[in-house]
């Protein structure tokens, strides 16, 4: 996979995450084929990558409850 350029990145906090500063999940809509994700708590720190169709279908089974824990 070819390296992203991730410093005019605009992160986005996703709207499942936690409103009193914990886990806090931004991602970043910047590009058509992957989905960058990362800890807002650590904006500087590691970025995980997912293909887009696979992140579709994640946040389609958070919404639908299949992943509550």
């Amino acid at each position: 996979m070819r390296s992203l350029d991730l410093n005019a990145a605009a992160w986005r906090r996703s709207s499942y995450s936690n409103q009193d500063g914990g886990e806090c999940v931004e991602v970043c809509d910047d590009f058509a084929a992957v989905v960058p994700v990362r800890d807002s708590k650590f904006p500087h720190g590691p970025v995980l990558v997912f293909p887009a169709v696979g992140w579709a279908s994640f946040v389609t089974a958070v919404r639908d409850g299949r992943l509550e824990g």
